[in-house]
Formats: structure tokens, C-alpha cells, sequence
């Protein structure tokens, strides 16, 4: 797999998705369906910028955390992967774009990291997560920590 192409355009108020499978288009309809919906019972706009670039198929996180990195005002990215297109509820991969050299120590990091750098959340919850840890008002943790708790391993939106 070459390089991944950069990503241009993105509003800092925008959750960003980006697409990994590409085996079913219309899953990826109902993804990016339900991820337009508004949120907050209804109170509030999605904002969502999507990558559906076939470049991006199947890579790897060791390859997208890179490239979504470079924007600094970015604590998650959201993948629609092979577990999101193909489960009935569209449950995305939630990753946290915390690295260890951000944290003042391993302790502070190994805390922020304690339920994992990633976890599954519906439709409906990537908006409640992109905009509290966007304004720093919940962490990366407390969500993983949701999902963990979780009978199903997956956040979903109150």
C-alpha cells in the first residue's frame, strides 16, 4: 500500500470518517445517512467530514494515525471499517489520536489509555464524543470506558 493522500477541507467542528471497506456502498449509505442526523435530540447540525477515497482501503491505523495527526485539532478520528458496514447498528471504530510523547509521562498516559486507544461507537454517538473531547469537556477515556462497560462493547449516545 502506498502512501495515504492528506487530508484538506476539514473544519475543526467536523467530526472526521473516514472509510476503510469499501465491499458494500450501500452499508456506506446507511453509514453516512445516520451520521447526518442530528444530534442532541435534534438540537444540533452534524458536522461530518468524510473520507471515501479508495486509497484508504484496508489500511492499517499505523498508517491512517499519521496522516490524520498532522491536524492538530483532531483528538479522534472515526473509521468505517469491515465490523461498521457489515453489523446492523454501524458501529465505528473510535480512535484517539493521543500519542505518548503528548503525555508528561507514562503514568499520565497508561491513565488516558487505561480502557484503550480505541472503542466502537453508533452513529449517533460520534457526534456527542467528537464535540466533548473536541471542547475538552470529557476524555477519550471516560467514552472508551462506556464501551468497555458496555454489554456489547459499544458507546451509544444517550
Amino acid at each position: 500500500m502506498g502512501a495515504l493522500p492528506a487530508i484538506t477541507g476539514r473544519n475543526e467542528f467536523d467530526a472526521l470518517v473516514v472509510r476503510t471497506d469499501y465491499d458494500d456502498d450501500r452499508a456506506w449509505q446507511d453509514v453516512t445517512a445516520a451520521l447526518m442526523e442530528p444530534w442532541g435530540d435534534g438540537a444540533y447540525e452534524a458536522n461530518v467530514h468524510f473520507v471515501d477515497d479508495p486509497a484508504w482501503a484496508d489500511a492499517p491505523l499505523d498508517q491512517i494515525l499519521p496522516v490524520v495527526s498532522a491536524d492538530e485539532n483532531l483528538p479522534v478520528v472515526f473509521l468505517a471499517d469491515r465490523t461498521t458496514m457489515r453489523t446492523e447498528d454501524h458501529p465505528l471504530l473510535a480512535v484517539t489520536t493521543l500519542t505518548r510523547e503528548e503525555c508528561p509521562d507514562n503514568e499520565d498516559y497508561e491513565q488516558l489509555t487505561e480502557f484503550g486507544t480505541e472503542f466502537r461507537t453508533t452513529p449517533a454517538g460520534v457526534h456527542d464524543v467528537h464535540a466533548n473531547l473536541s471542547i475538552g469537556n470529557l476524555g477519550f477515556e471516560e467514552y472508551a470506558e462506556w464501551a468497555h462497560d458496555s454489554a456489547e462493547g459499544v458507546y451509544r449516545s444517550s
